[in-house]
């Protein structure tokens, strides 16, 4: 037969624990203090195997886009002759691809986009045409227009320059640049490496001639936009899905 304190009633017994945790200095309800520490360094681990992910595929995808273009129809560049002739006559055109750019300053994105494609110029080429292309998707103001002022007022870019401000998807980038890069020896799609295959891709589509004279654009560089890559990849992979989804891709 059970005790009388056995029999207690449930509400007696969870009393009795509320009252022995008060004496060991336990609040009601809370959870051990050692909790914290391991939920902040799960935290921190998973914050790190983020960006460390984004690191690593952003690296990959670079490589893959290298490889698959080689070092650009001439090596590092024009290199005393070219495939049209003497270097004096080679001539390069770098597209940076626009980002979605609401109110009326040029965002974080289109900024370092620009940064990518200046650097991914060849200082041996004869001519070196950069083409904005982005139209007014998320604001007043077109991507291209954002990312012109920027290069010339912020990045003291003073070589030729043209806007494609019509275009709303990468698609239509680099269908509505095809004309201007008729004559080039050199071509750049200048963005992050998954939009930079994409495009590359499209480009292939449409004209396959035109694609063999693609380079690698320089748009990964170890730590650069660490928060964003992650980001990026998501994008990009999504971005890729969809257009072998939709047959854009050849």
């Amino acid at each position: 037969m059970p005790s009388a304190s056995q029999v207690r009633p449930r509400c007696f017994r969870r009393s009795a624990r509320r009252e022995r945790r008060a004496l060991r200095g336990t609040p009601v309800g809370a959870r051990p203090v050692a909790v914290l520490p391991v939920v902040g360094a799960g935290l921190v681990l998973l914050a790190a195997g983020v960006l460390a992910a984004g690191e690593i595929l952003s690296a990959r995808a670079a490589r893959a886009e290298r490889a698959q273009l080689g070092d650009g129809p001439t090596g590092a560049g024009p290199t005393g002759e070219g495939p049209r002739g003497e270097s004096e006559t080679f001539r390069e055109v770098i597209v940076v691809l626009g980002y979605g750019n609401p109110g009326r300053r040029i965002n974080a994105v289109n900024r370092w986009r620009v940064d990518v494609g200046l650097r991914s110029r060849d200082p041996r080429a004869a001519r070196s045409l950069l083409v904005l292309a982005g139209g007014a998707v998320h604001g007043e103001i077109s991507e291209a227009e954002h990312m012109a002022r920027f290069a010339r007022a912020e990045r003291g870019y003073s070589g030729p320059l043209v806007l494609e401000d019509e275009s709303v998807t990468t698609w239509q980038n680099v269908r509505n640049v095809l004309p201007l890069l008729e004559d080039a020896d050199r071509i750049v799609l200048a963005s992050d490496p998954l939009h930079s295959v994409r495009a590359e891709g499209f480009l292939r589509t449409l004209r396959p001639d035109l694609a063999a004279r693609l380079a690698p654009a320089e748009g990964n560089r170890l730590g650069e936009q660490i928060l964003r890559k992650p980001a990026f990849v998501v994008m990009g992979l999504e971005g890729l899905r969809r257009a072998r989804r939709d047959g854009l891709l050849a």
